[in-house]
């Protein structure tokens, strides 16, 4: 059950429901933050997913854990007037299997996930648990500096944050309990 109002005709889709009625024009910029990621986020599919993924196990959000990018990214960029041929799922890559995401539980000697994985899924555990140590965790920087490009830890790290910021809203809220997957890219 929602802990806002949803009327029952928005019901299939009460994260839009909020963003648009509750809070237009947080809400707005909020879903171009979405889509932005989405549709320009220059990083693998896989591993983009073990960081959204890990950061959806940390949220709680039911609608997150249950969004996979390769079978529902598309439908929600039509949804929402996104570009799916720029997506990150349109530009390729290997698709995750269901193997992938059970192993997020266990990133750190999990063999499915490749070292430029797991350094992800770090960052978005770091960045959930440990916000105020990032910043000054030289050891952890060098790591991150060794596997990625500057361009490319700037764009990790601004999805990691949208996907926290959407995730906890979307669980906060209890829209979780009632949307699918297909109506939430959080």
């Amino acid at each position: 059950m929602p802990n806002i109002h949803i009327p029952d005709h928005a019901m299939a889709d009460p994260l839009g429901y909020a963003l648009t009625r509750h809070s237009p024009v947080i809400g707005r910029a909020a879903g171009e933050f979405v889509k932005s990621v989405y549709q320009s986020l220059r990083l693998p599919l896989r591993l983009a997913e073990a960081a959204r993924y890990r950061i959806a196990q940390i949220n709680g959000c039911l609608v997150c854990k249950g969004f996979r990018a390769a079978d529902h990214l598309d439908g929600y960029l039509d949804a929402v007037g996104g570009d799916r041929t720029t997506s990150l799922v349109a530009r390729g890559g290997e698709r995750p299997d269901e193997a992938f995401y059970a192993a997020i539980d266990e990133w750190q000697t999990s063999p499915l996930l490749n070292d430029r994985e797991r350094l992800a899924v770090d960052l978005a555990e770091r960045m959930a648990f440990s916000p105020n140590e990032l910043g000054y965790d030289e050891e952890f920087w060098a790591k991150m500096r060794a596997a990625f490009d500057d361009a490319e830890i700037a764009d990790l790290t601004l999805a990691i944050g949208m996907w926290m910021a959407m995730g906890r809203f979307t669980h906060a809220l209890g829209l979780d309990t009632v949307c699918l997957p297909t109506s939430a890219a959080a």
